[in-house]
This record gives structure tokens, C-alpha cells and sequence, in this order.
């Protein structure tokens, strides 16, 4: 079943238009709020953001939606996304939201909710949620819900947010090491880790270069950050660092690259944290789960050492959802959420960092020897911008991509899928031969084009996470 606000993670679109509005906002707020209110205790909610000039608008907006409920605010500024969901555990609150629009431009924003055990919510709580807010006057509406004068919610500021997480992650990294020698530099994308990430890194012994640390409202991901590497790899080359490390705007995604400047991605380094673990007996569930874009180079690599990769559908909360499910504790996406679930219960750019750093301090080799321990399939990738509509169904595109998986066969893969993001068509082909992947990717990609202009423009009114 679709629903109507909430996509892949949260609610997410361009800033004061429709459903980045303050009044969903406040509609968002009242009906969470009445989702989590159980019981006569006092109710309390975590609210962080990353630095995007429209957290101004939405966060007051959210604050008035669960006062008016009669549940209490706790407003941590600009945070990490994993920072809210550990701080919503450890303050017992009953619910955790995220302003933010993680990777993408400022113009957009977000909200994610997360509850009271810190992970993210089900499809099926979201669309209870929608619910109520599309039904302001029935049964469990929001008119009904409206806490009586005596009863309103109180906001107040945790003016030490940042301190507790600083330190709950200091304390994930391995007794008796530091890192010390290790020369780091790191791009915060002028979000919501532009403060923590260097602290982390500097407390534990490392010399920092920051990069991406002042943010102004309009630069979160602008030429920095996980979404644009080009500055870091070139500052790690020039300072000649160990490492770089990349984080998006909300940090919960991670990049590294090497000391020349060469990319480390997602699957990757899910790979040295799972070896590392399997080695001392701590990985669970016999192997690692990630998407269907990782690489089919992960999935032989971890064949040959007795481990499983497990696929979900692109999204991390569908990696989180099987992880729970299957019991295991390390998973990810290619593009750079990693899940560590000893330590957190999303995503966790700084934590994953540390978890990879502490491999390398082990190993003491050049993180070129270390960082990638596998050679990729070759993988293509190409997006169809379109205006509407279910274009990767057409019989057309059908046809195209029956036709390339019966010439890989069981030596590649092709995926196609629409964006949760943004109003594109995503194409990707995957196998040992390079010269036919790019051969099937361009013919996928202009059967997606010709059935895209033969198609009647469909106006977009939101965009999904």
C-alpha cells in the first residue's frame, strides 16, 4: 500500500512547498505524538536537525505539533542522525526526529522519526501516523487529541547533546588504542557533524584537518561532503594524510579514500569491519547484509571466506528491518550507510569510521593495502530523468532488460528502479565484461529515454525520500 507523505525515509521535499510545509510539520508532530502517548506518564520527544536554513522553520513547527499533545520537547540543534536515535534511547523518550534532507541540496529538508528503541519506524506505524493526520476531526484525529492548558508539553534545550554522543562514540573505538601518528582529514559537508567529527577524531589522538565545518544555511553537501569527494582526496594527496574521511549532512552515510586519493566505498569497507569481526568471532548471522546495489565482487569475496551477503531492496531500513529479522550485526549500502548494530541502532558514519580505523591501527599497513581488499565487477550506472509515471514497467524497457540478463547470465546483473529521492529512473549493469555492460547499459538507458518522451507529462508535486 503507497502512502501519501511518508517515502523511504521520511517525509522529504524542497523546503516551505508541499509536504516540507510548517503546517505538515505541526500535522507530523500532533499525530507522533499521539502515536507514542501511552499511559498518564510525562511523555517526552528528542528533536535534532542538521544546518539547513529551513530547520528554522520546520523545528518550531514540530515543537508547537507535540506541545500541543502534551508531550514534552528536548531540542539537541544540529545533530547526527545516529546522535538523535542514541540520545532517544538513552533519555528514554518515547520518540526521536530528524530535520534533515541527509545527502541532498539545502533547498530540501526531511523528517525522520525514529522510536523509543532507537530504530527507525515501520511502514505500518507510518501509515498510522498519516492517518491521523489526514483525519483531524474523527475518531483518534488530532482535534481530539489536544492536551487540555494544564496539560500542554514543555520544550527545553539539552545544551550537552553534543558532549554524550562525543563520548558514546569515543567509547566504541577499542581499549588501549588511539591514533596516535594517524594524520585524518575530514569532510563534515558543512552539516550536522561539523562539530562531533573533528572532536572525535582529535580526542582520540589523531591530527585533524577539517574541512566542510561552516556551515551558513546554503552550503550543507555543496562541492563537500560524501555527495562531491573531489576536495578531500585532493587535500589528503596534498597534506599527504593517511586517510580521508567523508560524511554526508546528516552523517549517517560514510566514504573514505586512501593516501593517494583513491575511493573507498560502502561495500568495502563493510568488508574489512565483517573480516575484522569474523576473525575475533564477533560477527553474527554468518555474513553481511546490503542491497541489491552492492557489488557481485563483495558477494564473491565473502563466498570465499564462508560468509553470506544478503540483498534487500535499496534503502537502509530495509537493511536494518533484516538485520533485526535474521540476526545479524553488520550491514550497509554501497553508497555509504553502514550499520553496526553492537553499537547503533541506523546508520553511523563516525562509528564505522572508528570501527575501520581500528582495523588499520591493527594492521599497521598503508590504508591502500587495507581499504580494499577485493576488485570490483565492473558496474555502470546511469540516470533517466523523467517527469512521471512507472516508466521502468513499459513493456519496452521490459523487453531490454530480459534481453541484457539473458547475455550476462549468471556473470552480471542488471537493476532498474525509480529513485526514492528524486524523479529519475536509476539504471544499473554489473559483470565481468566491461565492454558489454556499457553496451547493455546504453541500451537500457535509451529504451528508458524513448518511452520517457513518448510519455505524457506527469506533474511531480512532492519528491520522496
Amino acid at each position: 500500500m503507497s502512502r501519501k507523505y511518508f517515502g523511504t525515509d521520511g517525509i522529504r521535499g524542497t523546503a516551505n512547498a508541499e509536504p516540507m510545509t510548517a503546517e505538515i510539520a505541526l500535522k507530523v508532530g500532533m499525530a507522533a505524538g499521539r502515536q507514542f502517548i501511552r499511559g498518564d506518564h510525562r511523555h517526552r520527544v528528542v528533536i535534532g536537525k542538521d544546518t539547513r536554513l529551513s530547520g528554522y522553520l520546520l523545528e518550531p513547527a514540530l515543537t508547537a505539533g507535540f506541545v500541543a499533545v502534551g508531550m514534552d520537547v528536548v531540542l539537541v540543534g544540529p545533530m547526527p542522525t545516529p546522535a538523535v536515535a542514541m540520545l532517544t534511547r538513552s533519555l528514554r523518550a518515547d520518540l526521536g526526529v530528524v530535520i534533515s534532507a541527509s545527502h541532498n541540496p539545502f533547498e530540501d529538508n526531511g523528517i525522520k522519526l525514529f522510536g523509543p528503541d532507537g530504530f527507525k519506524l515501520s511502514d505500518e506505524v507510518e501509515r498510522q501516523i498519516e492517518a491521523r493526520m489526514d483525519n483531524g476531526a474523527g475518531d483518534g484525529g488530532l482535534a481530539e487529541g489536544r492536551a487540555t492548558p494544564s496539560n500542554l508539553g514543555r520544550a527545553s534545550r539539552l545544551d550537552d547533546a553534543p558532549g554524550r554522543y562525543i563520548e558514546y562514540v569515543k567509547r566504541t573505538f577499542p581499549d588501549r588504542r588511539t591514533l596516535d601518528g594517524f594524520k585524518i582529514v575530514v569532510d563534515c559537508a558543512h552539516g550536522a557533524a561539523y562539530r562531533v567529527a573533528p572532536t572525535v577524531l582529535y580526542e582520540l589522538g589523531a591530527d585533524v584537518i577539517p574541512l566542510g565545518v561552516e556551515p551558513d544555511g546554503f552550503n550543507i553537501n555543496k562541492g563537500c561532503g560524501s555527495t562531491d569527494t573531489e576536495l578531500m582526496r585532493e587535500e589528503v594527496v596534498r597534506n599527504k594524510a593517511h586517510l580521508g574521511i567523508a560524511v554526508d549532512g546528516d552523517a549517517d552515510r560514510l566514504l573514505m579514500c586512501d593516501e593517494t586519493g583513491t575511493m573507498i566505498d560502502g561495500d568495502q569497507l563493510m568488508t574489512i569491519v565483517a573480516e575484522s569481526w569474523h576473525r575475533q568471532g564477533r560477527l553474527t548471522g554468518g555474513g553481511v547484509v546490503s542491497t541489491v546495489m552492492s557489488n557481485l565482487g563483495f558477494e564473491r569475496y565473502l563466498g570465499g571466506l564462508g560468509l553470506t551477503l544478503e540483498r534487500t531492496a535499496v534503502g537502509d531500513r530495509y537493511v536494518v528491518e533484516h538485520m533485526r529479522a535474521k540476526g545479524f550485526n553488520v550491514g550497509g549500502e554501497q553508497s555509504g550507510h553502514i550499520i553496526l548494530t553492537d553499537y547503533s541502532t541506523t546508520g553511523d558514519a563516525l562509528i564505522a569510521a572508528l570501527q575501520t580505523l581500528a582495523v588499520l591501527v591493527e594492521k599497521q599497513q598503508p590504508v591502500s593495502k587495507t581499504g580494499r581488499v577485493w576488485s570490483s565487477v565492473p558496474q555502470q550506472m546511469r540516470n533517466v530523468r523523467h517527469s512521471g509515471g512507472r516508466l521502468h514497467e513499459h513493456e519496452d524497457v521490459q523487453r531490454a532488460i530480459a534481453g541484457a540478463r539473458a547475455k550476462l547470465g549468471k556473470n552480471g546483473r542488471v537493476l532498474v528502479r525509480p529513485s526514492g529521492t528524486e524523479p529519475l529512473i536509476r539504471v544499473m549493469v554489473e559483470g565481468d565484461d566491461a565492454a558489454l555492460v556499457t553496451a547493455l547499459l546504453d541500451d537500457i538507458t535509451l529504451s528508458v529515454e524513448r518511452v520517457s518522451r513518448a510519455t505524457p507529462v506527469v506533474e511531480v508535486s512532492r519528491v520522496k525520500a
